[in-house]
């Protein structure tokens, strides 16, 4: 029962309105925690964590993907102006990437053993995966190989999760963000 005045009204009502998203929010969090730590616990060894974050840090900044944009540019003189709009999407994939981690300001897994180092502690939404999976539209439309494109992208984007400094849902929202992004350079 709501005390006589009307705002105590609309904060109860808002109170128990706001109840279903926490519980909701609670259950992804757990899930987010318990498939982390699946894919930690499973395949790992010294060699293959070393190989994973080298393999995780050609994703930083979208440095693969802008570099192969431009590469793309220099030896497509026909399709120069394409490439490099396509570069720039990658790139602007990357800047709402950012943006958006801050505003949403989800902090990154706090696990023993983080197997490599960020720029941050923001994690939602994984920019490795948003840049590569725009990167892998966006060139794919240029003519490279769709399949190894998605491949790299899929590898780039779990090997976050594996490496710790990402739960699962920040690659999904990420990958998921960065095909969005990158069906806008169709024609």
């Amino acid at each position: 029962m709501c005390a006589p005045s009307p705002r105590s009204c609309a904060s109860a009502s808002a109170s128990a309105a706001d109840a279903p998203a926490a519980l909701d929010l609670a259950l992804l969090n757990a899930l987010d925690l318990a498939g982390l730590r699946l894919i930690r616990g499973r395949a790992r060894s010294a060699a293959l964590t070393r190989w994973v974050a080298r393999f995780s840090s050609l994703g930083e900044h979208a440095r693969l993907w802008l570099a192969l944009g431009v590469l793309g540019a220099t030896l497509d003189g026909g399709r120069r102006r394409a490439w490099i709009a396509a570069t720039r999407r990658v790139g602007l994939a990357y800047a709402l990437n950012t943006a958006i981690k801050l505003v949403v300001r989800r902090r990154r897994p706090q696990l023993d053993g983080q197997l490599t180092r960020t720029p941050t502690q923001l994690s939602f939404p994984s920019a490795h995966a948003t840049t590569s999976f725009a990167a892998a539209r966006e060139y794919a439309r240029l003519g490279l190989p769709s399949a190894a494109l998605h491949g790299v992208a899929v590898g780039l984007a779990w090997s976050r999760v594996y490496l710790g400094v990402h739960y699962p849902s920040d690659v999904v929202a990420g990958a998921l963000l960065g095909r969005l992004l990158g069906r806008q350079g169709r024609r």
